[in-house]
């Protein structure tokens, strides 16, 4: 499934928090999945997490939460990604030679019946969006580093794809 020296990254997303977490080297990020955004016509990332706040009190900006919706974990695909991409530099440094992650994306939350084929996808096409050269989306209990590193998902308690 992964390889012996490619990074592997477990994403766990909800609402409220985005964490990511290097097995690797360890490091680990937590933060509210936040990004400030400047106002048209060129919109960019201006603070990302707890300072996005900060930085729309300063200047003209939007806050969003790309993963509050009431009906889907996903509602601004765009920002999504560009959060997860922002966060996985964050967590494996940016040096010009290191290797795309393996990245398994678990989101959090039980929706009535289960995350959809399309909410699956869009999980996926994210991580690949945001640099991941490997995306495994797993809907269950959190995995632990010995499940994520013996390269096989648990034998029940969810859904690896």
């Amino acid at each position: 499934m992964f390889s012996a020296f490619q990074p592997i990254v477990y994403v766990q997303i909800s609402p409220e928090r985005l964490t990511l977490r290097n097995l690797k080297t360890g490091e680990s990020i937590a933060e509210v999945p936040e990004l400030a955004i400047s106002a048209p016509p060129k919109p960019k990332i201006l603070a990302v997490g707890p300072q996005a706040r900060v930085a729309a009190a300063s200047q003209p900006a939007e806050v969003v939460n790309p993963f509050a919706h009431p009906r889907s974990l996903v509602s601004d695909f765009t920002v999504a990604e560009q959060l997860l991409k922002h966060q996985l530099r964050k967590v494996l440094g940016n040096s010009l030679l290191s290797l795309s992650p393996c990245v398994v994306v678990h989101p959090l939350g039980s929706p009535a019946g289960g995350f959809t084929q399309v909410e699956r996808r869009a999980f996926r096409e994210m991580a690949l969006g945001a640099g991941a050269s490997e995306v495994h989306v797993w809907t269950g209990r959190p995995l632990t580093d010995q499940e994520l590193l013996s390269r096989r998902p648990p034998p029940s308690g969810g859904e690896w794809e």
